[in-house]
């Protein structure tokens, strides 16, 4: 599995995922969009989930954006090649660890990867960070059921499992704070 990154460099270099990653070689950056390989786009804004399928479909170049949530949606549609949303999962990473969503550069990709039945791959990629393996611990169990998953639809169906518990949950805690 390729890896490439658009980096707009508008983050804490000591934080910052992606440059880590190209560090190790596990990932290309690229700071010129039209530098950046057709691929699977990992748009948080996608109208479409990533799904096994496109793995199917001879995708094998993942395309993540390392930018500010901002600017993510601006940058993401200028790009050229099938643009895919991840489904639900929590971050593990030390800034949002336990929000729903806000995935780091790396956790995307791995996610990804997982999704694509790669988990290999996913290990390797979050392999230095102290924090990597509790990614896919955190997540395990909507991993699994993803990549087991045919197509977008079906990663919807599994997805608002996972968003009705989250919505219950919230509820459950609300009403314990109001006794």
């Amino acid at each position: 599995m390729e890896c490439h990154v658009y980096y707009e460099g508008d983050d804490d270099p000591k934080k910052c995922t992606a440059r880590r990653l190209e560090k190790f070689d596990k990932a290309t950056l690229y700071r010129r969009m039209e530098q950046v390989p057709y691929g699977v786009v990992l748009n948080p804004h996608a109208e479409q989930a990533l799904s096994p399928a496109d793995a199917e479909d001879g995708l094998g170049t993942l395309v993540a954006l390392d930018c500010s949530w901002e600017s993510a949606e601006a940058a993401s549609f200028r790009m050229n090649g099938v643009h895919r949303a991840l489904p639900f999962l929590v971050a593990a990473n030390p800034v949002n660890y336990g929000r729903p969503f806000q995935l780091t550069t790396v956790e995307a990709l791995a996610a990804a990867c997982c999704i694509f039945d790669e988990y290999e791959a996913a290990e390797d990629l979050l392999e230095p960070f102290r924090w990597g393996e509790t990614f896919l611990t955190l997540n395990e169990e909507p991993l699994r059921r993803y990549s087991e998953c045919v197509d977008s639809s079906e990663i919807v169906a599994v997805q608002d499992d996972y968003l009705a518990a989250e919505d219950e949950q919230k509820r459950a805690d609300d009403a314990g704070e109001t006794q």
